[in-house]
């Protein structure tokens, strides 16, 4: 089971989760229990670290932050105590979850399961710190935004748990983020490659990287709410059903930068001297297209997230005096994505979101495809109204338009 941090914000939701692991254990299972920091407690020790420092260093980053978990297992421990079970909490250090040393952004390597299992066949509900880990010498590391996922589902594949259990301040996996499209329609079941695309796309309620934990290790996701006991969205492996369905979701990427080097060199191996430069930095490029002039030159556009922006330009910009070329940087880019299995076996799914975006004056600056999705490139300002338009489109919605929240 894990819980986000809306879902431990205080003292009384810690209690509400504790009750829901006790609950569980009770019908007969063992329990371990990731957990996130609390609320906004990150987002504060971010903004303290940047009134100590304009740059700080990652490492000292991922200790900083690595806090914010180890203050909601102890209470979730105390809690669970408090009601009268069995209950021991651990920072992913002392459990054994090794990473790479990449600070911000590490990935799991392996996960010593034997003090787990020990405390979970003495009757011991355990806690683990999410979003946590430790390298080789003993450094603290942090999996990146929304990495209590990766956590969970790593955690629950190593000890070949049932089903993982994710709990947080939504009902389950929507048709598109029901804080944009008011019709929005919770899904049942999805296949892990659905949600991997959409994951990668811009949908938050789960990390790209626990998914893909999830489907190497066929570990069921339930994704659901901690407000109540309804169901909410499995995510499994691909059924034959589910190629029926065109268009499963719809997804929304507003952060998103493009780095355009042109007068580059237009021989072999100069493509590959840039996205290695890039590639040695940790940073994540998305869609690449390159063009090649007239005078023995080429232009090389790709996106980077725009928290990777400053870093990206740093690296473009030494570059460029190397290659003798010239880049630009724009700031001010969306992507609006299709996914679905049912786009292997069914035509017209792209001219059908390319006409619903011109028929709303929506221009398209980049499109790329996969066997599953077809993702365009906006302007951000747009990209909103892209993400309702290609929704409706689609028909995914309910009939009836939710009312929005009033603040």
């Amino acid at each position: 089971m894990k819980f986000g941090g809306t879902s431990v914000a205080d003292a009384e939701k810690i209690r509400a989760a504790a009750r829901r692991a006790i609950r569980t254990q009770k019908a007969g299972h063992q329990v371990a229990v990731v957990v996130s920091a609390m609320g906004k407690s990150t987002d504060h020790l971010v903004d303290l670290a940047n009134q100590i420092s304009k740059c700080p260093s990652k490492r000292e980053m991922d200790q900083l932050l690595a806090t914010g978990e180890q203050v909601t297992i102890s209470l979730t421990a105390m809690a669970l105590e408090d009601m009268g079970a069995s209950a021991i909490s651990f920072t992913a250090g002392q459990i054994g979850i090794l990473t790479d040393d990449v600070h911000a952004k590490a990935k799991i390597k392996s996960i010593d399961v034997r003090r787990l299992r020990e405390q979970l066949n003495a009757g011991r509900i355990v806690i683990v710190a999410g979003f946590q880990g430790v390298t080789e010498q003993g450094h603290v590391t942090t999996l990146g935004r929304g990495g209590s996922n990766v956590t969970l589902v790593a955690i629950a594949a190593a000890l070949n748990a049932e089903v993982c259990e994710n709990y947080t301040d939504v009902d389950g996996i929507f048709t598109a983020d029901p804080r944009i499209v008011l019709n929005a329609r919770k899904i049942d079941r999805i296949s892990y490659d659905e949600m991997l695309e959409l994951a990668s796309l811009g949908a938050n309620v789960l990390h790209n990287r626990a998914v893909e934990f999830a489907k190497k290790y066929d570990v069921p996701i339930h994704v659901r709410s901690s407000q109540h006991n309804r169901k909410g969205t499995m995510i499994v492996a691909e059924t034959e059903s589910m190629e029926r369905i065109v268009v499963s979701g719809v997804a929304l990427k507003d952060k998103l930068a493009r780095v355009t080097l042109k007068n580059v060199p237009d021989r072999p191996g100069v493509a590959a001297q840039v996205f290695q430069h890039i590639a040695a930095y940790h940073i994540v490029v998305d869609d690449i297209i390159q063009t090649i002039g007239d005078n023995k030159t080429a232009t090389i556009s790709f996106t980077v997230d725009t928290p990777d922006l400053p870093e990206a330009r740093d690296v473009i910009d030494a570059l460029c005096r190397s290659l003798k070329c010239d880049a630009t940087f724009e700031n001010h880019l969306a992507k609006v994505s299709a996914v679905g299995m049912g786009m292997r076996i069914h035509t017209g799914v792209a001219e059908r979101m390319f006409a619903a975006l011109a028929k709303a004056k929506i221009n398209i600056q980049n499109i790329t495809t996969s066997e599953i999705k077809i993702s365009c490139l906006i302007d951000r300002s747009q990209g909103k109204e892209a993400l309702r338009v290609v929704h409706d489109a689609f028909e995914l919605g309910t009939k009836k338009r939710r009312k929005a929240k009033k603040k």
